[in-house]
């Protein structure tokens, strides 16, 4: 059956099929203009025969999945209707879905959210602990040793896989319910028109959390808004939106709902449909959501790619020392193997017997340590009130060097009065106030804290401005490019009062903003108190641009006021629609505002230099304002650069001054962007930003840890990696202190596991060269591992030296080998040590003395493992200078004992081991001793050598 034939089919019986919902819609509409409807509806059921017989388009990534098929051709199809027939795909109506019926589709199609945002299952869990790479090893051995009868090997090592896939178990799923209750405090409220009422429906509008929309509802968006679902635009007005969520770019792109797509225009360049996670960067609008959860746009870009910042240096060295383990196993592994194999001649205990060494050479704890440390480290920052969204953003937190913020809000206490209404020559007038409130009174969308200061300063000082009197005829919302926001209003004729300040006009366009963006559209400049407008000169723009410097400098945020009569006439374009610009308009002088700094600002920022974090300001301010800000709290302001100067400077100059600069101000968000990228890439920095506004948003996606605050924009919150319940600086600072802690004490792990298990291997391969017989069974090998690596898991509960989070510590591949080529010897000594002392002393080297070898060479091995971490977590002298935590005590003392007592219980006899003479423990002691007293001694040579230790 054709494609021709199918469409045929559909167009004959007039029978909708919805690919992306699975739904039937019949509908008997009947439209003015049968041509556009006959051909939207070929190409309509085109797309879908196309998709029900299989074939795909390609992309530029080649062959598209069905699900991606299915998702294009439903939006396509929609982005080439009219609105009627949008609300008939989706079965909404005009005034939205009635709650009842919202309720049943939410139960239906279950909560809006994105495949990448699902968490797995309790089985899904259990089967990611299970399926480890060295599980797998462990259950064949296992298997290996059931089916040749030596059930206690096999048990043993069950056992072990048993406890190491519950101990997994347990921490990823307790990780997982934390993550879930974090995303249930992170609301995010979508304003939503409904219909209500049985025998007459109104509309109303309510505001639900984004995952109870449903398909078929209708949003009500606006600056800083996130889109729920992918949406058909009903109504748009300025409407610009930023889809870097999707493609990665800094761009926005302008969206318009009255027009009608047709099929060669790119998915992402649809002007009419917008896409679950793209925000809105200015303009308002509404909207039919078409598809939620997994069937919109952006799941069928998770469920491929995934969205994830790209691992850092951790990960990375983390990744490489597994590369080494690697190699040192393709080396040791098969030189034990043969050794074995030449003096035993069995064939299959020499395979399990080395498999058995492979494993005790990797340091198999080491994802437990890292989630544990990283669990720990969010309660810690749970307690003062700061979510954490992404475990690994803690780490990243401990080796940032850099922490880049956005001074409104986040260095002021973010509670804006007003103190002035000034004309062109600093003198208060009542005008100025008049239009900057009527400005502030009509605007509607992106409302901030200057609008809230004007009006309350209008209304607790008795100003009457009569705005009930005025109406609003449009509006060009703010963005932040341009950084003002302008409104035309016009005063009822029959209340025209001609001794007020209006003169004979009563049509305005009233712009406010930023007072240099405001100079810039203006080519008049009014007195006031004369009634005249005279040209603005260069030299009257100078002195009203050096005025409002003035006024920074002495802490006041300004913003400029500018009015122009207008004639709606004269407004009225090609297309027979009001355009509006904002050029040749009067200025009529500025607005201050005073927003204090933070009290706990000045002190934060002093500990974060302590540690050796660099603060750096990018503002869309003013230099000077934020230069006087940034002075009242302690940030270095020697060097400073504007917005307008940087992108005059070329790829290297930029870099250097970037690199230098601690304050940048009049930055446009691309700017905030390009800033943090240079410092990433050029600079090789961990660079934070701390940010809460809409502008931010770019920059808290690219930067390695994105912070924001619970009042910010959604978008910010959102993108963010951590979000501060307070905004409180001196919780980045125990942060940063934490992610410190985690890394040290994963450290200390690291470099147990890699001395200890290297050395230890090295010195079985000299046993298994000169003995008769195996230093260890496998399962005594495993055994020792096991305990060894259980001793270790209350290493993330282990203190740090006094002094060790107060600087920044970068990982180094380089480092961790010299550690290793320095301490593993040490290890390797006291392991021939004990080898010589038990050859020479009890003449254990016979077939007649097997079990009194491997039980002394077990506690011998047990013991150096465990305690080892006493040596290396302290550059002090450990039990004297410095004592570890009670956690890490108990363990060590735990295991020891378990080891120990291993030997006079039914269970030693059935590893094959046997009692060992006091005597032996006694040389132990004095091993010991020595062990630590060579270790110090390395110790103190290594960090007079390389100024560290861990």
């Amino acid at each position: 059956m054709g494609i021709n034939n199918i469409v045929g089919f559909f167009t004959k019986n007039n029978h909708y099929h919805n690919p992306a919902f699975g739904e039937n819609l019949v509908t008997k509409h009947e439209h003015s203009n049968t041509d556009q409807h006959t051909s939207f509806t070929t190409t309509f059921f085109r797309r879908c025969a196309r998709f029900f017989l299989g074939s795909t388009e390609k992309n530029k990534s080649g062959v598209r999945s069905k699900e991606e098929e299915k998702v294009h051709t439903w939006l396509y199809a929609l982005a080439q209707s009219d609105k009627d027939l949008v609300f008939e795909y989706v079965k909404s109506t005009e005034r939205g879905l009635s709650f009842k019926e919202a309720e049943r589709r939410l139960k239906e199609c279950g909560p809006n959210v994105p495949i990448s945002y699902h968490f797995p299952c309790w089985w899904q869990l259990l089967w990611n602990a299970s399926f480890h790479p060295f599980n797998i090893i462990l259950v064949v051995l296992a298997m290996l040793s059931l089916i040749t009868s030596d059930y206690p090997n096999g048990c043993i090592m069950l056992t072990w896989v048993f406890i190491s896939v519950t101990l997994r178990f347990i921490q990823e799923n307790s990780s997982t319910k934390a993550s879930m209750r974090v995303l249930e405090l992170l609301k995010c409220p979508v304003k939503v028109q409904r219909c209500a009422g049985r025998v007459v429906q109104t509309e109303l509008i309510v505001k639900i959390d984004h995952k109870d929309i449903v398909a078929g509802d209708i949003v009500i968006f606006g600056p800083g808004d996130l889109f729920p679902g992918d949406v058909r635009l009903l109504t748009s007005k300025d409407l610009i939106v930023s889809q870097s969520s999707l493609t990665g770019e800094a761009g926005t792109t302008k969206k318009i709902a009255y027009i009608q797509e047709d099929q060669t225009t790119p998915l992402l360049e649809l002007q009419n449909i917008c896409f679950m996670g793209t925000s809105v960067v200015s303009g308002s609008g509404t909207a039919l959501v078409v598809s939620t959860g997994p069937k919109t746009y952006m799941s069928t870009i998770f469920s491929i790619t995934g969205k994830q910042k790209p691992p850092d240096d951790f990960h990375k060295c983390v990744r490489h020392l597994s590369y080494g383990l690697i190699c040192v196993m393709v080396v040791v592994v098969p030189t034990i193997f043969l050794a074995n194999y030449y003096t035993s001649g069995d064939l299959s205990e020499s395979i399990l017997f080395a498999i058995s060494v492979a494993v005790a050479l990797t340091p198999q704890a080491l994802p437990l340590i890292v989630n544990m440390s990283l669990a720990i480290g969010a309660l810690a920052m749970a307690k003062d009130k700061c979510i954490v969204k992404s475990l690994d953003a803690i780490q990243k937190m401990g080796s940032m060097d850099i922490l880049c913020i956005d001074k409104t809000g986040t260095l002021t206490t973010d509670q804006v009065v007003m103190f002035h209404h000034l004309d062109s020559w600093g003198l208060p007038k009542e005008r100025v106030l008049q239009f900057g409130f009527l400005n502030s009174y009509f605007k509607s969308e992106l409302k901030n804290p200057v609008d809230d200061a004007i009006m309350a300063y209008v209304y607790t000082n008795g100003y009457r401005f009569e705005q009930s009197q005025w109406r609003k005829i449009n509006e060009i919302p703010f963005d932040f490019t341009r950084k003002r926001v302008s409104v035309i209003i016009e005063r009822n004729m029959n209340t025209q009062d001609k001794n007020n300040y209006c003169y004979k006009a009563y049509k305005f366009m009233v712009t406010k903003g930023a007072l240099e963006e405001v100079v810039k559209i203006c080519s008049f400049v009014e007195q006031v108190d004369k009634g005249v407008i005279l040209p603005l000169s260069q030299e009257e723009t100078q002195r009203i641009l050096q005025m409002g410097e003035a006024l920074n400098n002495d802490g006041l945020m300004v913003i400029g006021v500018a009015i122009i009569e207008i004639e709606l006439e004269s407004h009225v374009g090609a297309t027979g629609k009001y355009e509006w610009n904002e050029s040749n308009m009067v200025f009529l002088g500025m607005l201050t505002f005073f927003d204090p700094p933070k009290d706990s600002a000045k002190q934060a920022f002093s500990k974060m230099g302590e540690k050796g974090v660099e603060a750096k300001v990018l503002t869309g301010d003013s230099l000077s304002l934020a230069i006087r800000i940034c002075q009242e709290v302690g940030i270095r302001t020697t060097h400073t650069i504007t917005g307008p100067d940087l992108q005059f400077l070329d790829h290297d100059t930029f870099h250097e001054t970037v690199e230098s600069a601690t304050v940048l101000a009049r930055l446009t968000p691309t700017q905030k962007l390009r800033v943090v990228q240079s410092l990433q890439t050029m600079g090789n920095h961990v660079v934070g930003y701390l940010g809460d506004g809409i502008n931010d948003s770019l920059v808290l996606e690219a930067a390695d840890v994105g912070i924001s605050v619970d009042s910010g924009a959604s978008v910010a919150k959102d993108l963010a990696d951590i979000i501060l319940l307070e905004k409180d600086l001196n919780v980045l600072v125990s942060g940063v202190e934490q992610g410190r802690i985690i890394y040290g004490n994963t450290m200390k792990y690291i470099k147990v596991a890699v001395i200890t298990n290297v050395g230890s291997i090295v010195s079985l391969l000299i046993a298994t060269i000169i003995l008769p017989f195996e230093p260890l069974t496998p399962r005594q090998l495993l055994t020792q591992n096991f305990l060894y690596n259980v001793g270790h898991i209350m290493i993330p509960w282990d203190k740090m030296e006094e002094g060790y989070a107060k600087k920044t510590r970068p990982w180094s591949s380089k480092d961790l080998l010299f550690f290793m080529m320095w301490n593993g010897p040490v290890c390797l000594i006291c392991d021939i040590g004990a080898l010589s002392f038990i050859w020479f002393y009890y003449k254990a080297y016979s077939y007649s003395h097997e079990e009194f070898f491997r039980a002394a060479w077990f506690i011998d091995g047990l013991l150096m493992q465990t305690f080892s971490i006493y040596t290396i977590r302290t550059a002090k002298i450990p039990f004297v200078q410095e004592i570890a935590s009670w956690p890490v005590i108990i363990s060590t003392v735990i295991i020891s004992s378990i080891g120990i007592a291993f030997l006079f219980t039914p269970i030693g006899r059935v590893m094959g081991m046997k009692d060992l003479p006091l005597s032996y423990f006694g040389f132990l002691i004095v091993l010991f001793l020595g062990y630590f007293t060579l270790c110090q001694l390395v110790k103190r040579i290594y960090i007079l050598s390389y100024n560290r230790w861990l």
